[in-house]
């Protein structure tokens, strides 16, 4: 059955719900869906379940919004209404498993798939993916506007999982979705039912018909021909489609269809966003065998015939996608589950892994990470890698907690005694087929760091515990042993015999346990690497002398922005203390940069200030590169004798261009860690800079309209008193001209050359009686001489000539 639009007694039932969604209270409408489900048959709701789970997901194209989950808190009044409704044993749900016993169909434009696989399929080309597995159809209008047949279970999760990265134009206020937003617990819960570390899968409460299509378990026949990339032919796609036999899937794989299916859509949507060459590369079973059997030596006789292997790489074309914080949170929790449900393998099933009564269930947890992960984890994370802004919510993306499977075993620990306990050795096998996630993405890190600004303190903390993760006791040496078995050369390996592993484009299946057990360390590291990165891979050693020097560098930058931190976290102490007694007179430092914003709370939970975060990351980078403390020293002394304790004085390096000074890389470096910077202050016209709050508003503005009337009256006579070259001219330009154009030449940040010559202008400035500084002083003098009989023009008289006497001794033309 296909989900085409009734035109009798269903399309009544629609109408009614349509038009009760908009004028009825949604605690209402929901209560009369539950009763539609219990009451209808499966006839009818067929054709209102697309409306339904559009109205609740919102639409693919982003115009419909839906019940806006990703925005609903717990504190709403819909919020448990909703949870209730699309709970696992749910209506929803309910409603699922009694459309999915009928075999009904249901069509996504392929339009609406990640940019590498809608390009792939649109030229004719069909991706080696199991979920369009006997899904495609094929409309008389074209490839253009094919589409994907998805029987409900599969439907409702591609709608429920794309809802996360549709764009949608959601209402002015609704920005940020927290962690406990509807949407995230029912991703967390959606995992927690059909993945679970503890017992099976609950049973579905409808019994199907047939199960045509199981995702991982439905082989494809040997002798049907792949449409393999580089090979662009509609005929070719279809008659693989066509010629794809409609099996019944082993009646045990019914127990975990449903957990394959969800965890093959979320990994679809939510990872496949990245380079079409590397899917190209990744995903074509040919390509694949090329590289291993070119790379490992196996057989050049077995290359010849095979379409040789794909030349793109991950800079040659990006899908332009940005993943959101929101959007890397969600994968972040489907990596920990994972990590969970896998490490929840029974100890006996691990060591029996052939043995043939080992559950589906249980075979899942054994490859789930490895075969359904890994590749595009591996490249969704290069991608945040290079497209993510330079801050700290960087700390979001998860790459930390794949890389520490061993933190998800579900033994209690102390995070001191763990750090101290170190990586158990059973785990050199996890970080050997995942050796580019611990050495590459640890070098793009690196080139991340030495770009950031390290005495921002959260920034601070990122590094702090990137570093602490990588100094946990074996974990480097296990990294290093990883990297020696795949530097072993390559001709070691021709004695061996051909072997490849099966995977479901070879014709086996992601859980199937007769595949040939691959016990040899140096195949398994060199297929990881040569998997992922292509034959041409130029690989850089994590503890070789290239990356050696970039990890000094990265220390020089850490010890100068920790001495600048420490010092503005002394100085922010005194200048904290005197603004509170002297921002009362106007007398306080107006200058922010010695603010301070405190610490952050590190694992332990102790507040701890930034100079103390890189403190201890230098001590781990020290542990991991193995740097002893004479080492580290010297490196300290070379960088101290190269600066002086007037570096902090000086500009950071810049060239002089045509409007002004710019900054070099060396002063962009200089200025991100603090090691010298521009004294900030306002260089524009100085009556025209923003009103203090040590100045009257009112005063300021009336004595600049006074001051500008008598500069456009008398600008002339002021340009000719302060162009002349004896005392008067010295005189009129001490009194009339700014403090800037007295200076000596020196700028101490960039200007332009118009703002220069505007300053430089001779012009009456009235501004400084508007201050109460200055109004106080007045106050005091007219005080001071009524206590002598002065009256008011008497003591005016005097502070005047006592001004006029000021300035002429502080003239110029006396020194």
């Amino acid at each position: 059955y296909m989900a085409a639009p009734a035109m009798q007694q269903p399309s009544f039932l629609l109408a009614n719900l349509k038009m009760d969604s908009t004028t009825k209270p949604f605690l209402q409408c929901c209560q009369e869906l539950v009763k539609v489900i219990d009451d209808y048959p499966s006839k009818e709701l067929h054709l209102i379940f697309p409306w339904l789970v559009e109205s609740v997901f919102g639409s693919l194209d982003g115009v419909i919004m839906g019940w806006n989950l990703r925005f609903l808190q717990a504190c709403s009044n819909e919020y448990n209404i909703v949870m209730d409704f699309l709970n696992p044993s749910g209506p929803m749900m309910k409603l699922v498993y009694k459309l999915q016993a009928e075999e009904y169909k249901y069509e996504i434009p392929v339009s609406f798939l990640p940019g590498p696989v809608k390009v792939s399929i649109q030229e004719g080309v069909l991706p080696d993916c199991p979920l369009l597995n006997n899904k495609l159809h094929f409309p008389l209008s074209g490839l253009q506007t094919l589409s994907l047949a998805l029987n409900p279970f599969e439907y409702y999760m591609f709608m429920f999982a794309s809802s996360l990265i549709t764009p949608k134009n959601y209402p002015l206020g609704q920005h940020v979705s927290s962690l406990d937003s509807a949407y995230f617990v029912l991703v967390d819960t959606y995992l927690k039912y059909f993945l679970p570390t503890e017992g099976s899968v609950p049973p579905s409460p409808f019994t199907y018909k047939r199960v045509r299509t199981v995702l991982s378990l439905v082989s494809r026949a040997p002798s049907v021909p792949f449409a393999g990339y580089g090979i662009h032919s509609t005929s070719l796609l279809k008659r693989h489609i066509s010629h794809q036999p409609s099996v019944t899937a082993d009646p045990a794989a019914q127990e975990i269809w449903r957990s394959e299916a969800l965890l093959q859509v979320f990994v679809e949507m939510w990872l496949h966003h990245y380079s079409l060459e590397m899917y190209q590369k990744l995903q074509s079973p040919q390509v694949k065998l090329v590289l291993l059997q070119y790379r490992l030596s196996m057989s050049s006789m077995l290359c010849q015939p095979l379409t040789p292997p794909g030349s793109g790489t991950l800079d040659t074309y990006q899908e332009p996608f940005t993943p959101t914080e929101e959007h890397v949170l969600v994968v972040r929790l489907l990596v920990k589950h994972l990590h969970a449900f896998s490490c929840s393998l029974k100890p006996e099933q691990v060591s029996s892994s052939a043995h043939s009564h080992t559950s589906p269930l249980e075979e899942l947890k054994r490859v789930v990470v490895q075969r359904f992960v890994q590749q595009k984890l591996y490249v969704f994370l290069q991608h945040c890698f290079g497209h993510w802004p330079l801050d700290a919510s960087f700390r979001v993306v998860a790459w930390v907690g794949y890389i520490q499977p061993w933190r998800y075993t579900g033994e209690k620990t102390n995070p001191q005694t763990d750090q101290n306990k170190g990586v158990p050795e059973k785990w050199s096998l996890f970080v050997q087929e995942n050796l580019l996630m611990y050495t590459k993405l640890f070098q793009g890190f690196l080139n991340r760091v030495v770009r950031t600004d390290l005495v921002n303190v959260k920034n601070a903390l990122m590094v702090f515990r990137v570093a602490k993760v990588f100094a946990q006791p074996n974990l480097s040496e296990i990294i290093q042993k990883g990297e020696q078995l795949f530097l072993e050369p390559e001709h070691v390996l021709h004695h061996r015999q051909h072997r490849c592993f099966l995977t479901p484009g070879h014709g086996g299946s992601f859980l199937s346990a007769r595949q040939p057990v691959v016990t040899d360390g140096v195949f398994r590291v060199k297929s990881h690497v040569y998997g992922l990165e292509g034959q041409d891979c130029q690989y850089k050693q994590m503890f070789g002398t290239e990356l050696r020097s970039t990890v000094l560098k990265l220390i020089q930058i850490i010890d100068q922005a920790r001495q600048t931190a420490k010092k503005i976290s002394d100085q922010s102490v005194e200048v904290a203390a005197n603004n509170s007694f002297m921002s009362w007179f106007g007398m306080g430092s107006p200058d922010l940069n010695y603010t301070f914003n405190g610490g952050e709370v590190d694992d332990t939970g102790a507040c701890v200030k930034t100079h103390e975060f890189l403190e201890r990351s230098l001590d781990y980078l020290c542990q991991i590169f193995r740097l002893n403390a004479g080492q580290l020293s010297q490196l300290m002394a070379t960088l101290g004798s190269g600066q002086d304790d007037g570096n902090s004085k000086q500009l950071p390096d810049c060239v002089q261009g045509e409007n002004g000074l710019i900054l070099t890389d060396l002063g962009r470096m200089q200025v991100i860690n603090g090691l010298r910077r521009f004294e900030i202050e306002y260089q524009g016209d100085p009556a025209l800079q923003p009103i203090r709050s040590y100045e009257n508003a009112i005063l300021v503005r009336l004595f600049f309209k006074i001051s500008s009337l008598v500069n456009e009256r008398f600008g002339g006579h002021m340009d000719a008193l302060c162009s002349r070259p004896d005392f008067l001219g010295q005189l009129g330009r001490h009194y009339l001209a700014s403090p800037e154009a007295m200076a000596d030449g020196r700028r101490r940040s960039p200007e332009t050359r118009l703002t220069v010559e505007r300053n430089r202008r001779p012009r009456l400035s009235l501004r400084m009686l508007a201050s109460y500084r200055t109004l106080l002083m007045l106050l005091l003098l007219y005080l001071f001489g009524a206590l002598f009989s002065f009256g008011p023009m008497s003591s005016t008289l005097l502070i005047l000539t006592g001004g006029f006497a000021y300035g002429l001794l502080s003239c110029p033309v006396w020194r």
